[in-house]
């Protein structure tokens, strides 16, 4: 089974000029925050635009042009100049560390939360034999006896599956553990070994590309394990947790409404002789009294008498 989540970038490249699509949100992403009027004084210096957060990346663009653009989720500064990418509000400048502030905090949130998001191996993970739950995260299974197969004579261990993960410890040594999350999880099958049937876990090539042989039985149990664990790691590709929780006083509109390309009028309206019906549609400036109600044929309605010298056909014209 290979998984549809490989394709994940967002969190880490740094990309320019990306595609409206690109700017889209995928599953599990949401838009923490929006910044107006921040410019990139390192690429677009003087351009206004617009920063959003979202719980993977940081999108500048131009409000102007939105294809005219960069995305990163990584160490910025503001307004201060970085080797990376200085962004600064084109506003007092009191509003400037407010803004700074912000953008440090959801950079905290995404720093601290990386263990839904890449593979952990001797971590933190287990207290008094339990695993420690992270944050909207609930243990589906515990399997116990479960071999982890990385050595000659391999490890006996606990096996945790959960709506994020698989954990698997050791029993005689808690720290020798890993935690892998399904979005770092390119295959699951069942394939022989030198110990019998194994749960094989391949793991994406950028958390390092690891193949994980675990032992389970009976046979039936194995079945069952790497059935669950499909089933899943499908849920979970459909609807990613990536753990960056953030909440913000005001909702934030939809990111695709906000990074549309603005039209800029480019119409002029040239003098002629009509213009002095298109005035008819307002209210007379010297009128002191509505003029009396006639029946139009061509309306087929009561409407008020126009003034000397218009017609209908002459308004509609000047609609046109």
């Amino acid at each position: 089974m290979a998984s549809v989540l490989d394709a994940l970038w967002e969190d880490r490249d740094v990309r320019f000029d990306i595609s409206l699509q690109q700017m889209k949100v995928r599953p599990g992403e949401v838009l923490i925050d929006c910044l107006d009027s921040i410019e990139d004084t390192k690429g677009n210096n003087g351009d206004r635009g617009r920063l959003l957060v979202t719980n993977l990346r940081i999108i500048w663009h131009s409000l102007a042009l939105p294809r005219v653009n960069l995305c990163k989720y990584g160490p910025i500064s503001i307004p201060v100049t970085s080797p990376t990418f200085p962004f600064k509000p084109q506003t007092p400048t009191d509003t400037a560390s407010f803004v700074c502030k912000k953008i440090n905090n959801f950079m905290m949130a995404y720093e601290t939360s990386k263990i839904y998001r890449d593979l952990k191996l001797r971590g933190a993970l287990i207290q008094n034999k339990q695993l420690r739950l992270l944050p909207q995260e609930q243990v589906y299974d515990k399997i116990n006896g479960v071999w982890n197969l990385s050595s000659d004579q391999g490890n006996l261990g606990t096996f945790f599956i959960t709506n994020v993960r698989i954990v698997w410890h050791a029993n005689m040594n808690d720290s020798f553990n890993v935690s892998i999350p399904y979005l770092q999880i390119r295959s699951i099958k069942i394939r022989d070994s030198k110990f019998g049937l194994a749960l094989v876990i391949e793991s994406s090539q950028q958390s390092g590309g690891y193949v994980l042989g675990f032992k389970i039985d009976p046979v039936e149990k194995l079945q069952a394990a790497v059935k669950e664990i499909n089933s899943l790691h499908k849920v979970y590709s459909a609807s990613p947790i990536f753990g960056v929780e953030y909440e913000m006083e005001e909702k934030p509109q939809p990111l695709e409404e906000l990074t549309i390309e603005q039209v800029q009028d480019d119409v002029e309206i040239e003098p002629d002789e009509q213009n002095d019906a298109f005035v008819a549609y307002f209210a007379d400036a010297n009128k002191e009294q509505d003029r009396e109600p006639v029946y139009s044929e061509e309306l087929g309605l009561a409407v008020e008498k126009l003034k000397d010298g218009f017609t209908l056909q002459g308004l509609w014209e000047v609609m046109g």
